[in-house]
């Protein structure tokens, strides 16, 4: 492949944080996993897993192309955002819209290939992901829309495995919501000062940093709650109830590297420790289904 090429693909992935699609594709799978041994004692097809990883990944990209689109103005702005490749250059405003096309387009021949009901749902998903991008403009909760935006995608795999909800999926919704929003809070914390100057709202501008670190461990707190009440909800075996100890100590970990005087190690609480979550709890939580006599 010639270096040029191999170039532009690796700007439109970096644009898109494609290595970050890890963050909500398990929780999906687990999804997956939870709802066809839930109502047919068996697994998800092949086809099903790969529908469910085409639309995840699809509406992913698709959503973190828009928040580049919607939040251009800003970072152009904020030294920390300066490199992005739509204020660069490296990539043009025509071409990400373009490429927002095409993911959606992607993502709703995957809700198509999945059932009728996850087809009729596409639109309102594609909604959800977009709307996100507007919410700091006006609401210092921004950070739990991001986390909703993510955190449908395990009730989105429930559907597209049965074509239709279990209840108790919104309660791993939940968990996926304050989990990504508290990282989120943490996140946001390096943004004070240009949040301030630009109008916009977050958890960290309004609180002040230190009572931002409590909230997001508060939010964190509810992950585990609801992951407990999850797992005795379906009658999970040990399994789940190690992955749950596992992610919390993850959790502490990840609250323990970043103080209100030092964020110099928050890129490592953002990324790798998140990561690690995600991947260690669909481990845990698919061996737990394997185990599980339904």
């Amino acid at each position: 492949m010639p270096q040029e090429k191999q170039s532009s693909i690796r700007t439109v992935l970096e644009m898109i944080k494609f290595e970050h699609s890890v963050f909500a594709l398990p929780f999906a799978l687990t999804g997956a996993l939870l709802a066809a041994r839930a109502t047919r004692h068996g697994w998800p097809t092949l086809r099903q897993i790969l529908w469910i990883v085409v639309a995840m990944v699809a509406a992913r990209s698709a959503a973190m192309t828009m928040n580049r689109i919607a939040d251009l103005r800003y970072d152009r702005e904020n030294p920390r955002t300066r490199q992005r490749a739509l204020v660069t250059g490296a990539l043009s405003l025509q071409f990400a819209r373009f490429f927002t096309v095409l993911a959606v387009a992607a993502f709703s021949v995957a809700a198509w290939q999945l059932n009728p009901l996850a087809l009729k749902l596409a639109p309102l998903a594609i909604a959800i992901l977009f709307f996100y991008s507007f919410t700091k403009r006006f609401t210092t909760w921004s950070h739990l829309f991001l986390g909703f935006a993510l955190g449908v995608s395990p009730a989105a795999a429930w559907i597209g495995v049965t074509g239709g909800l279990d209840w108790r999926m919104l309660i791993l919704c939940g968990a996926v919501t304050l989990w990504v929003g508290g990282f989120d809070v943490l996140y946001a914390c390096q943004d004070v000062a240009y949040d301030k100057q630009a109008g916009l709202f977050s958890v960290p501008k309004r609180f002040g940093i230190a009572n931002a670190l409590r909230i997001a461990r508060g939010m964190h707190f509810g992950v585990i709650a609801l992951l407990s009440w999850l797992a005795f909800g379906f009658g999970l075996p040990w399994p789940a109830w190690a992955g749950i100890v596992v992610v919390a100590s993850l959790l502490a970990y990840e609250h323990s590297l970043v103080r209100a005087d030092d964020l110099s190690k928050l890129d490592a609480a953002f990324f790798t420790v998140n990561g690690y979550i995600s991947m260690l709890f669909l481990l845990f939580w698919g061996a737990a289904t394997a185990f599980w006599r339904v």
